[in-house]
C-alpha cells in the first residue's frame, strides 16, 4: 500500500467534500502553507484520504439525519392534522 495519494485523488476528494484548501486547513488544524505545499514540495500524505473520506461520510450522514428529522416532523404534523379533523 502506498503511503501517499496522488494529486488527482486529492482534488477529487476535496471536490466531493465541497472544500477548498483553505477550508481544509481551517477544519483540520493543518497550516494552509503545509496543505498548499502538498504535491509540490512534499507528497500528499495518505491520512488525507481517510480524513476526507470520513468528512464526506459524516456530511452525508448529517444530511440523512436532517431528512429523517424533517420526515418525522411531517408525519407528526399529518397525524396532528388528522386528529384535529376527527375532532371537528
Amino acid at each position: 500500500m502506498q503511503d501517499y495519494i496522488n494529486k488527482d485523488e486529492f482534488l477529487k476528494l476535496l471536490k466531493l467534500a465541497n472544500l477548498n484548501k483553505k477550508q481544509l486547513a481551517e477544519i483540520s488544524g493543518i497550516p494552509y502553507a503545509t496543505i498548499n505545499n502538498w504535491g509540490y514540495r512534499t507528497p500528499y500524505p495518505i491520512f488525507v484520504r481517510f480524513m476526507l473520506e470520513n468528512y464526506i461520510k459524516t456530511k452525508a450522514c448529517n444530511i440523512d439525519d436532517e431528512i429523517i428529522i424533517k420526515a418525522k416532523k411531517y408525519d407528526e404534523l399529518m397525524l396532528f392534522l388528522k386528529e384535529q379533523n376527527e375532532k371537528s
